[in-house]
């Protein structure tokens, strides 16, 4: 009676084990349809509405801090995070609301908290000092209609140094680390489909290890310099040519299309997958390199990443 026991506990014991990577993924993909958190890493600006040079408000220094890391603020010296609304951030908020195509105040009105507030890319809109959204490289672009010249602006942007993909390398592979849940890696191959429809490029799924462009689901810090910061707030970021990274939050309410409070993947994809093809941050809201999103939204690529990729590759 003993060994028997002592059989059936082995067997279960063993059966779990074998289950154990499935329940782990079967886990993951559930986390897509987890509850909403009702607070957002970026929730500390709403109390800042009607800020203005001048005011000193607690939490201002967190702006200060906001902006810092999306490139708008520099401070000559040592790092400002007093409360103080001072020049320098007032000429932040400026760069930003010119940036989103608000209007140029410098006050912390209700349409640029609500963009500030907006969960978005963790790529800079300004690198390296440089404002790339409002450096236009289609703005001296010119079509003839009709027998007339009319003036075509793009608002498309590249990375500095403008890097791409050497101009024999129009086959891209890409893979998946085991983190990325099966639902994720359906969308995400469905984004690389609708570029390579669009482009040049033509995409193939092999192995991790051996791929051009890599995609892992992180949390936090991640060991490459831009920790996520859970739930809302950063989604997901990727590197410029030829690196090849690109990382999602695994702590986002994800989805497959558009759902209420969560953020559809494929959308998401898009955008980072225009990064590792070297496409910046542009500021036509259609556009699918526009650095925020709205949840419960599905965007495609739109005219302007069609006339940026074109051009960067030209």
């Amino acid at each position: 009676m003993a060994s028997k026991v002592l059989m059936h506990t082995c067997c279960a014991a063993a059966l779990f084990m074998i289950l154990l990577p499935v329940l782990a993924q079967a886990a993951k993909i559930d986390d897509l349809h987890s509850p909403p958190e009702t607070r957002s890493p970026f929730d500390f600006l709403r109390p800042l509405k009607g800020c203005h040079r001048g005011d000193r408000v607690k939490g201002l220094g967190n702006l200060k801090k906001y902006l810092e890391h999306f490139g708008y603020l520099q401070y000559p010296s040592d790092p400002n995070t007093s409360d103080a609304f001072d020049d320098l951030l007032e000429h932040a908020v400026k760069t930003y609301q010119a940036n989103y195509q608000l209007n140029v105040t410098g006050t912390l009105d209700d349409d640029t908290l609500s963009y500030m507030m907006r969960s978005r890319c963790g790529v800079p809109d300004i690198v390296n000092g440089t404002n790339w959204m409002q450096h236009h490289h289609g703005d001296d672009d010119k079509k003839k209609k009709h027998g007339s010249m009319f003036h075509q602006v793009s608002h498309f942007t590249f990375f500095p140094g403008s890097p791409k993909w050497p101009r024999s390398k129009t086959h891209l592979t890409y893979g998946f680390y085991t983190n990325v849940p099966t639902v994720a890696r359906t969308a995400i191959q469905s984004a690389f489909n609708t570029w390579g429809a669009a482009t040049r490029f033509s995409f193939t799924r092999v192995n991790y290890l051996r791929a051009d462009l890599k995609i892992r689901f992180e949390r936090r810090a991640h060991g490459d310099g831009s920790p996520f910061d859970g739930r809302g707030g950063t989604l997901a970021h990727a590197f410029a040519p030829t690196d090849g990274r690109a990382h999602f939050d695994a702590d986002e309410l994800w989805s497959a299309g558009a759902i209420p409070n969560r953020f559809d993947i494929k959308t998401v994809a898009l955008h980072e997958i225009g990064h590792l093809l070297g496409l910046g941050h542009s500021s036509v809201r259609n556009a699918i390199m526009f650095p925020s999103i709205a949840s419960n939204t599905v965007k495609g690529l739109a005219a302007d990443d069609l006339r940026g990729i074109s051009t960067l590759y030209r």
